[in-house]
């Protein structure tokens, strides 16, 4: 079968080498490089993602592909510090004394915290798919609880949509990060950068006789006899990765419109790390990133030789206005860092660069097929209740193995 997969992300990616070597694949990307929120910048003699990046555990679908792709003995584990950044004050919150100590909380409402992350391993998310993750919160641990600790993450994940977003992804985003110990939570990281994958998927793509092709957007998409054309050419099957509602633009099926957001991630370097050694710190105070993200906080310093930071913000619809100046400006401030101190820095921005979990979300979710045409990404139900690199990975190879079972049948 000739095949299209659009989208050069891990889904597509994972996709079309799954099928590569049986049939005959061609990859487009829009971008001049593959990833998409998983490509990496070459820094120097150092590859650094465009977005800080890690993974869990739980994630074997990702673990066999490393080993498949011959990476897995790169894979390294190392404790995930927190903290809260609150009135104008570093609150490390990784060992338990720490959070005993944390003054936003009192007692009582670390002790209903505790509850809600030793049972979120345990719920049913689908039963809570209609329900407010705001309205869970209070309901279950109080407004303080709310105020002092949950609503300062929503807001700057999900800005000013954060009242429709469900308990279902909350609950699943607490379960996922529930691998802790007292030294902190335990994280992955691929030894010299996520990047490796990206290379290692794009090579035996090609190796296997598939065309990968950058710089290449889809401008249209046609249904032609059993088939589809895109661009003009025909394909026996089309994988699309791109949001639905993309897709239609360009002549796809029309699905439910999957709610997203757009993420504005600063990367920086400089010769000190200003976060007292905590790698991911939220911030309560308001500011325009949700999160100071201290990659060699977590990855040693000595790889690169500069420390490197993340300021992640969130936004929906059009990108605010001089973002990356503001960001910098604001960081700076607050963090007493001269200017002259940064290094560099470079600013990724991804219109779609995620799903917005609002309540019903579950129902909007798209099967693989849909009018002869075979959809799978971020949107995926691999994704949900939270997208990640597992999601991702799984979302490519069932939609691969739609393709596979189609021709199975179509030879039969």
């Amino acid at each position: 079968m000739r095949v299209c997969v659009i989208g050069g992300g891990l889904t597509g990616l994972v996709a079309a080498h799954a099928l590569a070597g049986e049939h005959e694949v061609t990859l487009l990307e829009k971008m001049p490089y593959l990833g998409g929120c998983l490509s990496s910048y070459h820094i120097n003699d150092y590859w650094i993602e465009r977005y800080y990046h890690h993974c869990f555990s739980s994630d074997t679908a990702f673990f066999s592909l490393l080993e498949k792709l011959g990476l897995l003995n790169k894979l390294e584990w190392r404790n995930g510090t927190t903290g809260s950044f609150s009135n104008d004050t570093i609150y490390p919150l990784t060992k338990p004394l720490q959070i005993l100590r944390y003054p936003e909380l009192t007692l009582t409402d670390k002790a209903r915290l505790g509850w809600l992350v030793l049972n979120a391993k345990k719920a049913d998310f689908s039963s809570l798919d209609d329900i407010p993750a705001d309205q869970y919160i209070i309901g279950n641990l109080g407004m303080n609880v709310y105020t002092s600790f949950f609503e300062p993450l929503l807001k700057g994940k999900f800005g000013d949509r954060r009242r429709e977003v469900s308990a279902a992804w909350l609950l699943s985003r607490i379960a996922i990060r529930s691998n802790r110990g007292v030294e902190g939570e335990k994280l992955g990281y691929l030894a010299g950068g996520f990047h490796r994958i990206i290379e290692a998927l794009g090579s035996s793509i090609t190796a296997q006789g598939g065309k990968v092709l950058t710089q290449t957007p889809v401008t249209s998409l046609a249904k032609k006899g059993d088939g589809w054309t895109v661009n003009g050419t025909r394909y026996d099957a089309v994988i699309s990765t791109i949001p639905p509602q993309e897709l239609e633009r360009y002549g796809g099926p029309s699905t439910p419109h999957i709610p997203y957001q757009g993420a504005a991630c600063l990367t920086l370097a400089m010769k000190r790390q200003v976060t007292d050694g905590i790698y991911w710190l939220n911030m309560k105070d308001p500011a325009p990133y949700g999160a100071v993200v201290t990659h060699t906080n977590f990855i040693p310093f000595e790889r690169y030789g500069e420390h490197i930071v993340y300021l992640a913000s969130y936004f929906t619809g059009i990108l605010p206005p001089r973002l990356d100046e503001r960001m910098l400006a604001d960081f700076c401030s607050r963090f007493s860092i001269s200017p002259d101190e940064i290094l560099w820095h470079r600013m990724a921005v991804g219109v779609f660069a995620g799903p917005v979990y609002i309540t019903g979300y579950r129902s909007l979710i798209p099967a693989y097929e849909q009018q002869g045409l075979y959809m799978a990404g971020m949107f995926s139900r691999t994704n949900y209740p939270e997208r990640s690199m597992e999601g991702a990975v799984r979302a490519g190879k069932e939609v691969a193995a739609c393709i596979s079972r189609r021709d199975s049948r179509d030879r039969n």
